[in-house]
């Protein structure tokens, strides 16, 4: 298993926080079904003001380049990324299009 964390924010505006939250509480299952299929077994979203964070544990072989290619030709997941892009923007230090910016780990408790 591998886990990958990951940053967004969201357009501050608690209106728009609070209808976001309110779609996360009940994702749509093709768009579960989609993040299963891509080898994700967990995935945890938390916020705090406008910034959010993802914690994904994936199978080994999980590919980012393979679930775009995937999400890319389901409508269904075309659909709910755009009704996101209402309520998403990009980090200051995203690249052009990217949403969910990878983030590097630089610190792990010693047993």
């Amino acid at each position: 298993m591998k886990t990958y964390c990951l940053a967004n924010d969201l357009k501050d505006d608690p209106a728009l926080i609070e209808e976001y939250e309110r779609h996360h509480r009940a994702v749509w299952a093709e768009n579960i079904e989609g993040i299963r299929d891509s080898g994700i077994l967990t995935m945890d979203i938390f916020r705090t003001g406008n910034r959010l964070f993802m914690i994904m544990t994936t199978e080994d072989n999980f590919s980012f380049e393979a679930k775009g290619k995937a999400d890319a030709s389901n409508a269904k997941v075309q659909e709910w990324e755009a009704l996101m892009d209402k309520y998403q923007q990009p980090i200051p230090w995203a690249k052009p299009g990217e949403k969910w910016v990878l983030m590097h780990q630089i610190f792990t408790m010693p047993a």
